[in-house]
């Protein structure tokens, strides 16, 4: 064993490390990855979903690894990192996708756990699935850190107060990280997704523009991600969405946004399944 944990020959498969992998977008990365021939390290609350789609991959459930932590659990997540770097070694790729969607109303005390379950899973969770693996891919000299976003993150929507200022977070995070990683081989991706069919749009009961399969998702994202794009929207339309949202001036934003009847579901009103409840991506 060297400092960075277990090596890896020239010739083995690159390391991909993805939370929330046992549904929806993270899944579809698993899959994608797999099918390229990658090694994979899967992180999930439910293990037992991630160890029922093992099991049906035949001879290529030999490159993957399942680890079960719920990202909020920043000690549990640090020891499943030490764990992969031990077994597996330094990961080429580390995809920090676990993440939930829920409505938040800000005038419901009973709301305030929920806004900190959002940004414990969202962004403290990426910042804790990144930290372990930094110094490691730095002395190294190559990696890349891919956090996904969302379109969310453009501005504030009635009802989304959670999501959208914690997707916010990851733009903002990502977009530090990057500057902080420059000229030492480490890349930092941004993805960001506009309606994916996953459990965390299960719920939503208004028009989702361009919503698009989770497997198409993670067809246009695995190149975005290997050709180290810094900030990149799937599909493309909805960059265009993003592009004029973030350009709105505010007066005619709020008028726009603020005649909109749909609110995203509260959690007593959508309940669903995922790595964190509600759902996650």
């Amino acid at each position: 064993m060297s400092g960075l944990g277990a090596t890896r020959s020239a010739s083995a498969p690159p390391l991909v490390f993805i939370t929330g992998a046992s549904s929806g977008i993270g899944l579809a990365l698993a899959r994608r990855y797999l099918a390229r021939g990658a090694r994979l390290a899967l992180v999930a609350r439910r293990a037992d979903a991630l160890q029922a789609w093992a099991a049906q991959q035949g001879e290529a459930a030999a490159r993957v690894a399942l680890y079960q932590a719920d990202v909020r659990d920043t000690g549990a997540l640090s020891a499943v990192a030490a764990r992969c770097l031990a077994e597996q070694g330094v990961p080429d790729t580390v995809i920090a996708n676990a993440g939930i969607s829920v409505g938040v109303d800000l005038a419901l005390a009973e709301d305030l756990p929920v806004l900190r379950d959002l940004y414990e899973t969202n962004v403290l969770g990426m910042a804790a699935t990144f930290q372990p693996f930094i110094a490691p891919m730095v002395q190294r000299g190559h990696g890349t850190l891919v956090g996904v976003a969302s379109v969310a993150a453009a501005r504030g929507l009635p009802g989304h107060a959670g999501y959208c200022g914690t997707k916010a977070a990851v733009v903002q995070m990502c977009e530090t990280l990057r500057g902080e990683l420059r000229g030492q081989g480490v890349k930092v991706v941004t993805l960001t997704p506009g309606y994916v069919d996953t459990p965390l749009t299960a719920h939503n009961d208004y028009p989702m523009p361009f919503l698009m399969d989770a497997d198409a998702f993670a067809a246009r994202a695995v190149p975005a991600i290997e050709r180290g794009a810094r900030f990149a929207v799937i599909p493309w339309p909805m960059g265009v969405v993003y592009a004029v949202l973030r350009a709105l001036p505010r007066g005619l934003f709020d008028a726009v946004v603020g005649a909109q009847k749909h609110r995203k579901k509260r959690r007593r009103e959508a309940p669903g399944p995922g790595d964190s409840p509600p759902s996650a991506g």
